[in-house]
């Protein structure tokens, strides 16, 4: 609440200028599309620019050429208005001659050189998710309406990744008071066991070891190595988990040829039988890198990738509306108010075009600071060449806030020749080596990442004996670190890498 508390008074210290490029800058490009479109739609002054200047001169000119031959007419004030009321709107820098270098603003992209790239048409998309594949399954079970809601209910209780983990008893409560259909939990165990059935294998189980033991079903159970497998989830399922081979082996008189048969069978099983189907049918979730950096003969070159932000100006109309004002002799008191709400429109949009500006330098500064601070990385792909850096050392670079350059770096995505990368992936603390010099601890992962690896899986290394192989490099690291480290890189310990 005080953190709240403080943001709003921060807000509130700012000019609705930097309040847009502060929300700007949060917005990555993948989302920038959508956003202006929600400001084109709150603003009518602000609209789409096209190369149509010379059309607009023109008529321009005609409209100044007609004002001036009935610029010799008299007209008398409207009754509810008075010249001192008009004297008091300022709208000289809006019908000036030169409003539209400071209105008009293009944004061009020259990673995609197509201009008609963006008006191409969009096949659309036609997908079947994971649960109308297992409703479409469920035609096939000779049911009457009364389980066929049921059914539907528990279908509909399943998670993404194929598991139900809704109680039985929960669920008749829910089939008794939302949808009035009185049921037993002997009657849903029955038909969960019809759906569990259904594909893909291992579908409606409660838990991990029912999942697979379901898909060991399907197999063809006059292969010994699957017999000995569904032993060893149906009795030994702990002791599998764990990796304790020794144990299972034994209570199972196993050989060793034996035991590697069996497992094999198990790890081959799908542990998210929904997963994979919900993966493949969702939209791809698409990255759009805000920033491109090739290398050129050694020479690094970024360039900002405006793709989803159009050509922005001030709307012809309005400005055309305010001239006329200007140049007219009825000056009444409901004119004063439209011209009013126009100056206020107009100055709305100038201010989201100047915070889309705002936010294209603020974007390039500080991608140019990072790129000039890990250029041996840039340069080579070489994550042990990366340098410590924090987001202090940006800021100082840039002379931005702290708080600007992290804005830039939240969600924001760099590609390079060796792969499109987070912002964020370049921020990392120091470690000292024995030299005292300071390295990057994602160089120090790097190393860790790469000795793991490498390790022999039937012996894996532990923390222990990773630390000292760091050590042995030069790297002053704790082994608690090493295991801090390990985790990050969502490594389990050595146990738990041991392969037979």
């Amino acid at each position: 609440m005080l953190k709240q508390t403080q943001q709003q008074k921060l807000l509130q210290k700012l000019s609705p200028q930097q309040i847009q490029l502060m929300k700007l800058l949060q917005v990555p490009t993948v989302n920038l599309e959508e956003r202006i479109k929600e400001e084109l739609e709150e603003n009518p002054a602000l609209e789409y620019g096209e190369d149509t200047h010379e059309d607009e001169f023109k008529e321009q000119e005609d409209f100044d050429a007609k004002t001036d031959s009935e610029g010799d007419e008299e007209d008398d004030f409207e009754p509810d208005g008075s010249e001192s009321e008009y004297d008091n709107i300022d709208i000289s820098e809006y019908v000036s001659d030169g409003d539209d270098d400071v209105a008009d603003y293009k944004l061009r992209d020259d990673n995609y050189p197509d201009p008609d790239e963006s008006n191409k048409t969009i096949p659309i998309r036609v997908e079947t998710s994971f649960h109308e594949h297992l409703l479409s399954q469920l035609g096939m079970l000779e049911l009457d309406d009364h389980q066929n809601a049921i059914a539907e209910h528990i279908i509909g209780s399943i998670d993404d990744d194929g598991y139900l983990r809704r109680e039985v008893s929960a669920m008749v409560d829910d089939l008794s008071f939302s949808q009035n259909i009185d049921t037993t939990e002997e009657e849903i165990r029955e038909l969960i066991k019809k759906i569990q059935e259904f594909d893909p294998a291992g579908v409606c189980a409660t838990d991990l070891k029912e999942c697979l033991l379901l898909q060991l079903k399907r197999k063809p159970q006059d292969d010994e190595g699957v017999n000995t497998a569904y032993q060893i989830l149906e009795n030994y399922f702990d002791e599998f988990t764990k990796k304790h081979y020794e144990k299972i082996q034994k209570a199972l008189s196993l050989s060793d040829e034996g035991l590697k048969a069996s497992i094999n069978q198990i790890i081959k099983l799908n542990p998210k039988p929904g997963g994979n189907y919900a993966t493949l049918n969702k939209a791809e979730s698409y990255v759009l890198p805000d920033f491109f950096i090739m290398n050129n003969a050694g020479k690094l070159e970024l360039t900002l990738n405006s793709r989803n932000a159009p050509d922005l100006r001030i709307s012809g109309g309005y400005k055309d509306m305010l001239r006329e004002y200007d140049r007219g002799d009825k000056k009444d008191k409901r004119q004063k108010e439209a011209v009013l709400f126009i100056k206020q429109k107009i100055d709305a949009a100038k201010w989201f075009i100047d915070a889309i500006k705002q936010r294209q330098h603020t974007l390039l500064s500080t991608m140019e600071s990072i790129m000039d601070y890990q250029r041996e990385f840039f340069l080579t792909g070489d994550e042990t060449t990366m340098k410590p850096m924090i987001l202090k050392d940006i800021a100082d670079r840039t002379q931005l806030d702290i708080s600007t350059v992290s804005r830039v770096a939240n969600s924001k995505y760099v590609q390079t020749e060796f792969g499109t990368f987070k912002l964020k992936f370049f921020f990392s603390e120091s470690l000292s080596t024995d030299s005292g010099e300071e390295v990057s601890t994602r160089e120090v992962k790097k190393i860790l990442s790469d000795l793991i690896e490498a390790e022999n899986k039937r012996k894996p290394l532990s923390d222990e004996n990773l630390t000292k192989m760091l050590q042995d490099k030069g790297y002053n690291i704790a082994r608690r670190t090493v295991a801090k480290y390990r985790e990050q890189l969502n490594i389990p310990v050595a146990r738990l890498r041991k392969e037979l």
